[in-house]
């Protein structure tokens, strides 16, 4: 069993193993279910620490004035509390298309 301290990628590595386990299907049924269980909550850390590096990145890239200046987050925060991705579409002319 993981802990929370564990590091992204011994986390993932494991997480790839627990898979790897299960797909073998040599396993009793409370076996799977406790690996599977496992392998979820795995995942979720892997989410969460993927949203983390993702929000600080966020950071870094839209400070105003263009100096790039690292903030620190609060961890308590939600993602849902911050304000959405805008998404920017490019549209191009039939004559302008790079295809």
């Amino acid at each position: 069993m993981t802990q929370k301290n564990q590091t992204f990628e011994s986390s993932l590595g494991e997480l790839e193993r627990i898979v790897r386990q299960l797909e073998d299907g040599d396993l009793s049924l409370e076996e799977s279910l406790k690996l599977f269980e496992n392998g979820v909550r795995l995942s979720r850390e892997c989410q969460e620490r993927l949203g983390k590096a993702e929000r600080r990145i966020e950071v870094l890239l839209k400070e105003s004035g263009g100096d790039p200046v690292l903030k620190e987050l609060d961890p308590d925060e939600p993602a849902e509390s911050r304000p959405p991705k805008i998404k920017r579409r490019i549209v191009f002319d039939d004559d302008e298309s790079p295809f």
